[in-house]
């Protein structure tokens, strides 16, 4: 998989246990494991993501947060100020479960925690790898002498504006959401998005909108242009985003960086979770170039899985490759990746995958995976 880093090692990337290229000293990881199987999965990948630091001559110092549901219920504390200054300020990255609890139905920690972090630290970059890992997990009918599509791209989804900001107001019957779209913030998600695709060889990037039915989106094809004419060598295209996502399903190959808003990001990265295999294989990262980062598996907190030992850890595990690149240390990044594919190809899978293995004998197969010599 083709991950980060938006910023490359050496770059300002904020690190304050160790050496930036990540090959020795030790990072400090804020965890905060969530609700449902998040504590689960988060638990299970951090051996597995210790043990590819440990190859690579660093080590990952975890400290653990407490807050979730069960926090909430508790002490009805979200996640107070003094926490967020110790994630802001002291932290190399946030490793983040699930959220999402029936017994909070407002989800306001949730929406605290998660919506919080991502707006306060200005978080605008949220990174999605969407790559078919074993051939036999896309639900996608084979095509050709070469059999399935390969399907292999990215989304740069804006993090930090658009309806996700919460604002509009209720008038008797009528339910009013507000858009809110910034020259400066769409300028700079399409900069990333146009900086990755130079980094990374890539030869087209794609921004998808609304702008026939909403005129707000102007803005996004102006920025679009102009960003694009400092990148002569990458080809760009536009597509209105219902387009877009028929054409995810029937020829998702051509794609290879998409750049869209908030809203449109969230429904197009599930949309390519399903393309690959579904959510218990989805990571992400929420990203400012030069911060500390927050790393989320996007499944949800699925409360009725939660203490089955089914729950697939392998979201959370490639989350963590995320992680490791972006705090320089791609060699470590790419063994978590191949141990997830050499797992998968063995056939040890969780149930979600059409497999029968628990939470922790995928554990224990992407261990020993990391232990064979590449």
């Amino acid at each position: 998989m083709d991950v980060l880093p938006v910023v490359r090692p050496g770059d300002g990337l904020r690190v304050r246990g160790g050496r930036a290229d990540g090959r020795t000293g030790s990072h400090h990881i804020a965890v905060i494991a969530g609700d449902g199987i998040g504590p689960e999965v988060i638990d299970a990948a951090i051996p597995v993501i210790d043990r590819a630091a440990e190859k690579h001559h660093f080590s990952l110092d975890w400290e653990r947060l407490p807050y979730s549901a069960e926090h909430y219920l508790k002490t009805k504390e979200t996640l107070p100020d003094s926490a967020f200054h110790h994630l802001r300020d002291d932290v190399d990255a946030i490793f983040l479960g699930a959220l999402g609890d029936p017994r909070v139905p407002g989800n306001e920690h949730a929406r605290d925690i998660l919506l919080g972090l991502r707006f306060r630290l200005d978080l605008y970059i949220n990174f999605r790898p969407v790559v078919l890992l074993h051939p036999d997990l896309t639900p996608l009918k084979a095509v050709g002498p070469s059999g399935r599509p390969a399907v292999d791209f990215v989304i740069f989804r804006e993090n930090t504006e658009g309806v996700y900001l919460g604002r509009g107001r209720t008038s008797g019957d009528e339910y009013i959401a507000e858009e809110v779209n910034t020259g400066k913030g769409v300028e700079r998600i399409i900069r990333a998005a146009f900086e990755w695709a130079k980094a990374h060889g890539k030869t087209r990037v794609t921004m998808s909108d609304k702008s026939n039915a909403v005129p707000a989106h102007k803005i996004w094809q102006e920025k679009f242009k102009a960003v694009a004419a400092d990148h002569p060598k990458i080809s760009i295209e536009h597509r209105y985003v219902d387009a877009l996502a028929m054409e995810l399903v029937r020829e998702p190959e051509r794609f290879q960086v998409i750049v869209t808003n908030n809203l449109y990001g969230d429904i197009l990265s599930d949309l390519g979770a399903g393309l690959v295999g579904g959510l218990g294989l989805a990571a992400s990262a929420n990203l400012h170039p030069g911060r500390a980062g927050l790393f989320e598996p996007v499944h949800g907190s699925a409360p009725p899985l939660a203490g089955k030992g089914v729950a697939n850890p392998m979201a959370a595990v490639l989350t963590g490759a995320l992680m490791l690149e972006q705090l320089g240390s791609p060699e470590a990044a790419r063994d978590l990746e191949r141990a997830v594919k050499d797992t998968l190809a063995k056939g040890v899978r969780t149930p979600d995958i059409g497999g029968k293995a628990t939470t922790k004998e995928v554990v224990h197969e992407m261990r020993r995976r990391l232990e064979t010599p590449s």
